[in-house]
């Protein structure tokens, strides 16, 4: 594979978990790497493994002018992006009362705002060379939610919708879009320094307490590979028809078809009822 001819991926968030992950599959495929993380000297390691194909950049997403500026470094050095992986995010634990206004603003300015930044810094390059593939890091908490993760699923459910018209959006230009839904996975999402706890209220106790046991205990025993997880996302990239959807873990999967059954019987169950609000004629 020589240079005119292998994918390039910009990855953020890439210092750890997912995001190492993604990036370290990637040079093992043989793919150029645009790694790009708020602490790139992190990376550093990784730089010096394979200099000729790794690139590594500042990135904070929800920095203004940072999209932009790492992008067009990856442009100059590249020449290209065939994949954006929208990795870089962090968790909330709390029920929505615990959560005070300026921790909810600043989960949505990383995990939504963020990936809207970046998104849009790699668009036109990608609708000037007519293909690409944008891949949105959502998780199961991005189709359905459970007290004491509120703030965290709006930020994923406001990503996946906003994918889904984006989707449609570039479809004509060769773009693909992926949103990824994972479960539980070995990363260090469920680390103190990325997932925030949110001041406790005596009142949610017996109702968010067994959500922030979960969070706290699952660190380090999650059933799911993030190396595997890389793997899965490739090969969704380069079938024929890639799915808007991807769940990845049996967790994941169970816990949205059960939550899609339940929505389809919920219609059901309320179809005439909804239908009868129709102008008389």
């Amino acid at each position: 594979m020589n240079a005119n001819t292998r994918p390039t991926w910009f990855i953020t968030g890439a210092s750890s978990g997912f995001g190492l992950s993604f990036a370290k599959y990637a040079v093992a495929q043989g793919y150029n790497v645009v790694a790009t993380a708020r602490q790139p000297a992190r990376l550093a390691a990784l730089a010096e493994s394979h200099p000729e194909r790794v690139l590594v950049l500042p990135l904070d997403v929800t920095a203004a002018g940072d999209a932009e500026r790492a992008t067009a470094a990856a442009l100059a050095h590249f020449g290209r992006i065939d994949v954006l992986v929208n990795n870089a995010g962090y968790g909330i634990v709390g029920a929505v009362e615990e959560t005070p206004d300026a921790e909810l603003r600043a989960q949505m300015e990383t995990n939504f705002f963020g990936a809207v930044a970046v998104t849009r810094a790699v668009l036109p390059g990608m609708r000037e060379q007519r293909s690409g593939a944008i891949v949105n890091l959502s998780s199961m908490g991005g189709q359905l939610s459970f007290g004491g993760f509120g703030a965290y699923s709006a930020s994923k459910f406001a990503l996946e919708g906003l994918s889904e018209a984006l989707a449609q959006e570039v479809a004509p230009f060769g773009i693909k879009v992926l949103i990824v839904e994972p479960g539980a996975f070995r990363t260090g999402f469920a680390g103190a320094d990325v997932l925030r706890q949110m001041p406790v209220l005596a009142a949610y106790d017996e109702i968010v307490g067994g959500t922030r046991s979960f969070a706290k205990g699952m660190d380090g025993t999650q059933a799911g590979d993030p190396d595997k997880a890389a793997a899965a996302i490739d090969q969704v990239l380069k079938a024929e028809v890639t799915p808007l959807r991807l769940q990845l873990g049996a967790d994941a999967i169970d816990a949205v078809r059960a939550h899609s059954e339940q929505l389809l019987k919920d219609l059901a169950a309320w179809e005439a009822v909804g239908r009868a609000t129709a102008v008389d004629a």
